[in-house]
């Protein structure tokens, strides 16, 4: 993915942390839950009784929220630097690392860094120094 820096402004950036924060924080005090995306897809496959519901609008709110925003303003233009084999594998690992950390960058690195948790902090750093790690390596060992 590329960035265009002469457009980008942190205001956007700023708005859209803003919202999700709000989002997270009326979320747990309305659910009594963390918004964390793996979990919530995760309860879907092995739902307790009355959960199917709020699940499903959840992730439904993920798909609406960019149509509504195209009300407003057209999307930006996407560029992806990669093949399907690779996103393939990235998604794999991804969702292995999630049940490895017991959460996701959404329940460990938004909701559980802002309760407090030191083991969101320490699931947080694990992703993000495997993150920067895996662009280093690929983007300037193997370039």
């Amino acid at each position: 993915m590329t960035v265009n820096w002469t457009d980008f402004t942190p205001w956007s950036a700023l708005g859209g942390g803003l919202l999700i924060g709000l989002a997270v924080a009326l979320f747990v005090l309305f659910n009594g839950r963390i918004a964390g995306i793996s979990g919530i897809v995760g309860g879907l496959l092995r739902p307790a009784p009355g959960e199917r519901g709020w699940r499903i609008a959840f992730l439904l709110g993920l798909v609406a929220a960019p149509l509504v925003y195209t009300l407003a303003a057209p999307l930006p233009a996407m560029r992806i630097e990669a093949g399907t084999g690779t996103l393939i594998a990235a998604g794999l690992l991804v969702g292995v690392g999630t049940r490895y950390g017991a959460g996701c960058t959404s329940g460990h690195g938004v909701c559980g860094l802002a309760r407090g948790s030191v083991r969101s902090l320490a699931a947080t750093l694990a992703f993000m120094g495997a993150g920067f790690a895996t662009v280093f390596i690929v983007r300037h060992l193997l370039a």
